[in-house]
């Protein structure tokens, strides 16, 4: 007796795929750009995407990737390799607050993310840049973690409305 397999071709499973590849190889290249105005937008964009289009959990592993990649390429100074899980945590929160806010009000669930991300980026590159640099250095690089990540994460939500809405998922 012979044993024979089937394969089936699930559309959906399929699909996920693609995007949750798609998603990540945008957010992975992203940084490649070496500037925060266009990095931050598109990374944060594809967050919100991918929560709307592949579910929460799946936008905290695409989370895990670009501020990695970032520091690698030279985006972020070495100096901050320290702050990167904390970057990583700021990404999850703006993913959990979109996600548990955006049934209720798309926008509501952009600001409410963008807030708290920026609110636990800014409060702990505070303590973690002050501890680690000297004064004159800490200020600059705790620029890029004050407001910048506000702006962003903001810009990001718009640019994730404007492709939701093209494909028409919201």
């Amino acid at each position: 007796m012979a044993l024979t397999q089937t394969l089936t071709w699930d559309r959906a499973k399929t699909a996920a795929t693609v995007q949750f590849v798609s998603l990540l190889s945008i957010a992975t290249i992203a940084p490649l750009f070496h500037q925060q105005w266009v990095t931050g937008p598109i990374v944060n964009a594809m967050f919100l995407i991918a929560v709307v289009l592949l579910g929460s959990q799946n936008a905290i592993i695409l989370a895990l990737l670009p501020s990695t990649i970032a520091l690698g390429v030279g985006l972020l100074p070495a100096v901050l390799a320290p702050m990167i899980p904390f970057i990583i945590i700021s990404n999850v929160i703006l993913i959990l607050g979109f996600h548990l806010l955006r049934d209720k009000n798309f926008w509501l669930g952009i600001v409410v993310g963008s807030l708290l991300k920026f609110i636990f980026l800014w409060s702990t590159s505070f303590v973690v840049i002050n501890l680690l640099l000297k004064q004159e250095l800490a200020t600059k690089v705790s620029a890029m973690m004050s407001w910048p990540q506000l702006a962003t994460a903001l810009i990001g939500g718009l640019l994730a409305y404007a492709f939701l809405k093209g494909i028409k998922k919201i």
